[in-house]
């Protein structure tokens, strides 16, 4: 392989990453699938390649959606509240290009994309987040035009109205981290409740590798213990550190030199704390400090 050909791949390769993790909501497994495809690439006869993007996103798309029904049996197993891995996201965006990336890569977003089958994920992936033709998604998938609208149809609907909207601003979101710092590391949490909405939900995900609560904690009054008791048993002496993660502001929490738990926070439409995502799992964690990551 030359490289010019090389060349292609690598600059295709941040929009490959970012639709193969807005897929399975997994970065180890997505950038396991770019690297299959990168694989094929090489291996692919170059006569039979009129559009290389096109042949990208077809071969990453494909072996995304088979990853995904893979990855959905094997959850059936899994030990607890399932959450999408956290990524470290860059953060020198335009503030349009940062609005629409939290839009997209929030795990609340990842969240109710799961409600989708493979196919449907995939297709409203394609068409709502990265704007591409029907006649161009229909043909990644395999199917005829008129099926792919109808597979984007459902999946809108499904999605329906708990699509995110705007985005809070920074400041906003800063004054929730550190209100929500405060709860657990001093056990004050007047400042914090006077900021959270009465529905909220709470989920952590300990992938039955470190202690994480086995279900969600909803409500306003559960949520304000759990924060300013339990963990703040346990989690006062910890070292902070704001990161961006997937798109918003968020943080991760070290015991030393160990990275013990990522924060991510959600508002509603009014800016109250709605949502609340603590990443326990080890094997989530594993990567999630050693860089940031670009993906498109």
């Amino acid at each position: 392989m030359d490289k010019h050909e090389t060349d292609l791949f690598e600059a295709r390769r941040p929009f490959l990453t970012g639709l193969a993790y807005r897929i399975l909501g997994s970065l180890a497994e997505a950038e396991d699938a770019v690297q299959d495809t990168w694989l094929k690439w090489q291996g692919a006869k170059r006569g039979a390649v009129s559009n290389p993007a096109a042949w990208l996103t077809t071969t990453c798309t494909r072996r995304c959606i088979d990853m995904l029904r893979s990855a959905r049996r094997a959850r059936v197993d899994y030990v607890g509240a399932w959450l999408p891995e956290p990524i470290q996201t860059m953060t020198d965006e335009t503030p349009e290009s940062a609005v629409e990336l939290s839009s997209s890569l929030s795990l609340a977003f990842l969240l109710i994309l799961e409600r989708l089958a493979p196919k449907e994920r995939a297709a409203y992936v394609l068409r709502e987040i990265f704007d591409q033709p029907y006649e161009d998604v229909a043909a990644t998938l395999g199917i005829q035009e008129a099926t792919c609208r109808k597979l984007v149809s459902r999946a809108r609907n499904r999605v329906g109205l708990a699509k995110p909207g705007s985005v809070v601003p920074k400041e906003r979101q800063e004054k929730l981290l550190a209100a929500f710092q405060e709860a657990i590391t001093t056990g004050t949490t007047a400042q914090l409740a006077a900021l959270m909405a009465e529905d909220i939900e709470l989920r952590t995900d300990g992938g039955g590798k470190a202690l994480a609560l086995l279900q969600p904690l909803l409500g306003k009054a559960g949520v304000l213990s759990f924060l300013g008791e339990t963990l703040h048993r346990s989690w006062q002496s910890f070292r902070w550190q704001p990161v961006h993660i997937n798109g918003t502001r968020g943080a991760l929490v070290f015991d030393g030199a160990q990275i013990v738990a990522s924060i991510s926070l959600a508002c509603d439409g009014q800016g109250r704390l709605s949502r609340v995502y603590i990443m326990r799992n080890p094997d989530k964690l594993a990567r999630i400090g050693e860089a940031e990551r670009r993906v498109q």
